[in-house]
């Protein structure tokens, strides 16, 4: 008996003294549960709306003030035209916008009917449902609670307009996430897990004695996975295209440019993986902990990431995926060119830079 039960001793001993296996059985699961239980939710939260106020009248002001003050919804902007509503729609950051009409509280008050329009961005079209239908509920809680006493009906009637994807196909949503996370998935995963097999199987003591110098190992090691990623991306595209029926209204050569920006940083963040994993389980193990649940949740593929807290939002500001599918959604979706989309551009271009620095420095590091 003694023995079984220093052999179980033995057994938790070798478990605690694995750094790698405690964060796996202790770190992975709370890591899982905050995140899915903050981010997996139909809840909105500070949804940035602007609003076209023709009227700028007495009801107009409080019914504004009802949307604003209810919590789901944050004041972007106030335009002055129908002009501004489509560029302002392009530049991303607003959801919806409300349009009051001319002579609302005379209407209201003679006619005792008067119409808002609600145009939503529809290319994650799941949020824009939610969107209009909060905002539609707080415009009928408004009539409701400021007419109690009112024996004639009066009504204001929400006409709601989707833009991007009027009829709200899912797939203008998962299109962009998808192509984000097989590229994602393809060009670090197995970029990474490669090069940790040569260290595991030994060859890459056979590469230290070529003469090629550690640029010409890495460049040599992902050049096939550019092109095997490279080709499913164009694939991604013309099944979206022919099949589901999602267009590119963009510059078909910029979306092309900024895809291989994309896949360029995915191979630079997988060989970044692979000089810190000492074996192919390991380098999976970071690569689906580390980039496939991120890319998922954390990148505004599923979940918009205006409902998390404040921290996973930080969070998601270091994800790339998240750059890129916007760049994806404005260039496909939106029709926007490269102005629209320069800011999330510029900053895959640093994160490939700073990743293929580390990369090469911690590379080098290894082979001495």
């Amino acid at each position: 008996m003694n023995e079984f039960i220093g052999f179980i001793k033995k057994e938790f001993y070798h478990i605690f003294r694995d750094v790698r296996t405690m964060l796996i059985l202790f770190v992975m699961p709370i890591a899982q549960i905050l995140i899915f239980g903050y981010v997996v939710t139909n809840d909105i939260k500070d949804i940035q709306i602007a609003i076209l106020d023709k009227s700028k009248d007495n009801t107009t002001k409080e019914i504004t003030n009802k949307i604003l003050s209810s919590g789901y919804f944050i004041l972007n902007k106030n335009l002055s035209s129908d002009k501004e509503i489509e560029e302002i729609f392009k530049k991303g950051d607003v959801k919806e916008v409300i349009i009051f009409e001319p002579n609302f509280d005379r209407k209201f008050e003679k006619e005792k009917t008067a119409n808002i329009q609600i145009i939503a961005d529809a290319s994650d079209a799941n949020t824009a449902n939610l969107i209009t239908n909060y905002t539609s509920a707080i415009i009928y809680d408004y009539l409701k609670k400021s007419n109690k006493n009112v024996q004639v009906p009066v009504q204001i009637v929400p006409k709601v307009r989707m833009v991007f994807n009027e009829s709200l196909k899912t797939v203008y949503m998962f299109v962009p996430g998808t192509m984000a996370l097989i590229l994602m998935l393809i060009s670090a995963m197995m970029t990474s897990i490669s090069i940790a097999r040569e260290k595991e199987l030994g060859t890459m003591e056979v590469l230290l004695v070529s003469p090629l110098k550690p640029i010409q190992i890495i460049i040599g090691k992902v050049i096939p996975y550019i092109a095997i990623s490279f080709t499913n991306a164009i694939t991604i595209i013309l099944l979206a295209y022919f099949v589901f029926g999602l267009p590119v209204n963009g510059s078909i050569v910029l979306l092309l440019a900024e895809t291989i920006l994309f896949i360029l940083l995915a191979l630079s963040l997988g060989i970044l993986i692979s000089t810190i994993a000492k074996s192919q389980q390991v380098a999976m193990f970071i690569s689906m902990f580390a980039l496939m649940l991120p890319t998922m949740l954390l990148s505004g593929f599923i979940y918009p990431i205006e409902n998390m807290p404040e921290v996973l939002q930080w969070l998601c500001h270091i994800m790339p995926p998240k750059y890129f599918i916007t760049i994806i959604k404005n260039i496909m979706i939106k029709g926007t060119g490269f102005m629209f989309v320069w800011k999330e551009t510029l900053i895959l271009t640093l994160m490939t830079l700073l990743f293929i620095i580390l990369s090469i420095k911690k590379f080098k590091i290894r082979l001495e």
